[in-house]
């Protein structure tokens, strides 16, 4: 795990308390919230280009793998994330939405680094990304139909064209870099220059996005800060109810110990980045929303920290041999 990963949890949480201290100052205060969407829009840029769409067949190679986690992330997940809502958020529709929208996308980049630490088959949970990306961008309207819907706290039309400017846009701008880059025969810079910057660079465009999301709504979320203590229990709950499905799972379908370790950590790492960007887009004047998603990955990280040496005592514990052809994986490059 490189520094930066270790430092994803610290960079946000410092990002929010810049916002809320620049905030504080009229004239930020006025004009942050223009800058949210482009910082958004970059990161997301950089999260397609590096996630190779045109490798979604490698994904189904152990289809067993798939169908489990796909069934677990698209079906069990949204159902769960709806009934832990309507009993810890009934009394906070926003809450709830952001809340929905949080558990309902599976992770697409820091999982893998967690998948590493736990030896579980890093090449199997590379291979599952695409997909998982590109469900989740064609579900997460569905979704938000049938449960936010539901609780009328949705206006469509918004909805609709928040999702064709955040995600839309940045997704075609990437698919179409790539294509220019391989047609040009520049492969090379684009893997080896383009790739590596905003792999990097995506941890610091979400967290000048939250800066500035906080900075335009720092004083509305001061004065609701209880809520984040009430979106805290329905998190910590939804990890140990999916911790535990996957391990009940994982011996039914005679999951090894690496394929049962990248199992547990798809089902339970969340891409709140994705979810981020529609909520601060689609509910601009409902920011208690885009607050359930930026908590969320401050108790995710140091808790799939945790659970990746759970994993590796469950392993000791067990004596299971690690297969040598993950470990080779695990030492190349996640996005290779």
């Amino acid at each position: 795990m490189g520094i930066l990963e270790k430092l994803h949890t610290l960079i946000i949480l410092l990002a929010v308390l810049a916002g809320l201290l620049l905030g504080q100052v009229g004239i930020i205060e006025a004009n942050a919230e223009n800058l949210i969407v482009p910082f958004l829009l970059l990161m997301l840029y950089g999260l397609f280009l590096t996630i190779p769409i045109k490798d979604l067949k490698k994904a189904f190679v152990n289809y067993r793998f798939a169908g489990v986690s796909l069934a677990i992330n698209f079906i069990w997940t949204p159902l769960l994330a709806w009934v832990l809502g309507a009993i810890f958020l009934s009394d906070h529709p926003a809450l709830w939405i952001g809340f929905i929208m949080l558990m309902v996308t599976p992770c697409t980049d820091w999982y893998l680094v967690f998948t590493g630490i736990a030896r579980g088959n890093l090449s199997l949970s590379t291979a599952i990304l695409p997909v998982n990306l590109t469900l989740q961008v064609l579900l997460l309207p569905v979704y938000l139909l049938l449960f936010a819907g539901i609780m009328e706290a949705v206006d469509m039309s918004i909805l609709i064209e928040s999702i064709l400017l955040i995600i839309a846009l940045p997704f075609l701008l990437a698919n179409i870099t790539r294509f220019l880059f391989y047609r040009a025969k520049k492969e090379k810079i684009l893997e080896e220059k383009l790739l590596p910057f905003f792999s990097t660079g995506q941890i610091f465009f979400l967290s000048l996005a939250i800066l500035f999301m906080f900075a335009s709504q720092g004083r509305y979320l001061i004065e609701n800060i209880s809520m984040v203590y009430t979106i805290l229990v329905p998190i910590l709950v939804f990890f140990l109810i999916n911790f535990i499905v996957s391990r009940i799972i994982s011996p039914m379908f005679n999951f090894s110990y690496e394929d049962s370790a990248s199992l547990t950590l798809t089902t339970l790492a969340r891409n709140s980045p994705l979810a981020l960007a529609i909520a601060v887009t689609a509910f601009p004047d409902q920011p208690i929303i885009a607050l359930a998603l930026i908590v969320g990955p401050l108790i995710e990280l140091p808790l799939l920290t945790g659970i990746s040496q759970i994993l590796l005592r469950i392993r000791g514990n067990r004596n299971e041999p690690i297969n040598e052809s993950n470990i080779a994986s695990e030492q190349r490059d996640p996005s290779e």
